[in-house]
């Protein structure tokens, strides 16, 4: 830096040392007046002391070890002279080269020296004289360490979770043994639901007609409970359980030995229905088309797991869509729902995973506007993790099949408390839609959608759908806890849709009680196999 002073002392010019001609001029007054020459003075040697701290500046970024002249001098003396520090706020360049640097897993494995926590890694870099390269590099190895454990511990919850959701509690098997001895030794457990006279209801169509499809005898006994409990006119109520031929003697035994008076309770299993065989259904071959495609396009949990490319939620996704229930016929049979009960003509669908805590009779008087379905959208809401799901959250709009029919961003809606307008669904095809995305799905490995019924179903029931209010359809108790046990007790119907079934020991332990005050658990069967309420 050159500084050069008239011989008047009329100008002063600054030349930086870099050879760039800027240059700041301090015009001054003549000699004689000696105070305003003093004025002007300080005014230069202020603009001097900022040129000094942007030099710093300039070598705080560079993270040189050594500085210029005034660079060095602007840290030694200018915190001094102004009182304060001069940081600089910018991140070196090094370090985010260092951080984009892929770095392996095997790199890591066997290494001792590398911090296990936040504490150890500070006090390490304090101890330490380290440059800005290897800062970067032992914040990399950290990072990516604890991110790998992360990650691993994050798996493998989701596949204990998989495996608990999945399997059978010994409880709920030990139940349905007991049931069905109970049926072979004890003629009254083997009565006929309804009783003779009773029959009549079954298709009066003056009746609040119910279906509940479930292989579960506990949890159908609570929703059976909760909704006759509720109820204001139980003698108007009508329960059609639908179950598979292994449940159904325990299913008969229960509610034989447990009535719901003066409500009205029948169990059939699905072999009971004539039409209900293989070639007349073309679900079941699809389901069998189904599972075959599942166990070669995915390779079982181990081959999910094993994949270190797929983020966790991903590989979750995966480990839920071979759950059981997705293959089973229950979830299916809701899509013959008219062929199920030809003189019907409104029905509310019930999941075996909700419980009732109001009187459903108004959901009668909905106006359903000529729709087929009524159903609580879930895109709207005050919980935005449960109620935020749009057709892009269960369809792949990657897939041109999918993305040249419908719109990614149109709100879904849920199944699990469903009103039925049997009459308007005869009317259209939507049964044979449902069948026909089933086998595109089959048709494209899969690629279409992975889990369950409900993506077909969106589709199949696409502009038939009537929203009802949320009150009447509370969501998302089985995968997050976040709703509280207050809000739960307000809504109409709860559901716990997910894997932390309130029968299962992952279940959330604070909404439990919600489902749990429906159970006797000084029932004999229910004592027997030590099924208790936490």
């Amino acid at each position: 830096m050159q500084l050069h002073i008239s011989p008047s002392l009329r100008h002063v010019t600054v030349f930086p040392g870099k050879g760039v001609r800027e240059f700041i001029k301090v015009k001054v007054g003549s000699r004689r007046l000696s105070y305003r020459m003093l004025f002007y003075s300080l005014l230069f040697f202020t603009f001097l002391l900022r040129f000094i701290f942007v030099m710093t500046a300039v070598d705080s970024i560079d993270g040189e070890t050594k500085c210029s002249t005034i660079g060095c001098l602007g840290k030694k003396i200018g915190p001094k002279i102004l009182g304060r520090r001069i940081d600089s706020y910018n991140v070196p360049e090094v370090i985010y080269q260092v951080l984009e640097e892929p770095i392996s897993k095997d790199e890591l494995q066997g290494r001792n020296d590398i911090p296990q926590t936040l504490d150890e890694f500070m006090a390490e870099i304090k101890n330490s004289n380290l440059d800005a390269r290897t800062f970067a590099i032992k914040l990399r190895e950290m990072v990516t360490l604890l991110e790998q454990r992360t990650r691993t511990a994050k798996i493998q919850e989701y596949l204990y979770r998989h495996v608990a959701s999945s399997s059978i509690p010994k409880q709920l098997h030990c139940l349905a043994l007991r049931l069905a001895n109970e049926h072979s030794n004890n003629a009254a457990a083997r009565l006929q639901l309804p009783s003779a006279e009773l029959v009549p209801a079954l298709v009066d169509n003056s009746y609040f007609h119910f279906v509940l499809a479930s292989d579960n005898v506990l949890a159908a006994s609570v929703v059976a409970t909760s909704l006759v409990k509720n109820s204001l006119r139980p003698h108007k109520v009508v329960l059609h359980i639908i179950t598979d031929r292994k449940t159904y003697y325990p299913m008969q035994a229960w509610f034989s030995l447990h009535p719901l008076s003066p409500a009205i309770i029948e169990v059939k299993a699905l072999h009971h229905f004539d039409w209900f065989t293989k070639g007349k259904v073309p679900v079941l071959e699809a389901m069998e088309k189904d599972q075959k495609v599942r166990s070669q396009f995915r390779g079982g949990s181990s081959a999910i797991v094993a994949n270190a490319t797929e983020k966790p939620r991903v590989i979750a996704a995966k480990l839920q869509a071979l759950s059981p229930k997705y293959n089973s016929v229950m979830n299916h049979i809701r899509i013959h729902l008219p062929e199920l009960f030809p003189s019907l003509n409104k029905i509310v669908f019930l999941d075996d995973d909700i419980v009732v805590q109001t009187d459903l009779s108004p959901l009668w008087e909905i106006d359903m506007n000529g729709k087929v379905n009524g159903a609580v959208e879930t895109c709207r809401g005050e919980d935005k993790f449960v109620m935020s799901k749009k057709l892009k959250s269960y369809l792949n709009f990657s897939h041109p099949l999918i993305s040249n029919n419908f719109d990614p961003n149109e709100c879904a809606w849920a199944y699990g408390m469903n009103i039925f307008d049997l009459e308007a669904w005869r009317k259209t095809n939507i049964s044979a839609t449902y069948h026909h995305w089933v086998e595109q799905n089959l048709k494209s490995d899969l690629s279409l959608w992975q889990l369950g019924t409900l993506p077909p179903g969106l589709i199949a029931f696409h502009g038939h759908v009537q929203v009802i209010d949320p009150f009447w359809h509370m969501l998302g108790l089985g995968y997050q806890e976040n709703t509280t046990y207050v809000d739960a007790e307000s809504a109409g119907v709860i559901h716990f849709n997910g894997r932390a079934k309130p029968w299962l020991d992952i279940a959330f332990p604070e909404l439990r009680p919600l489902w749990s005050k429906y159970i006797n658990f000084s029932d004999k069967f229910i004592k027997g196999c030590h099924i208790r309420a936490s």
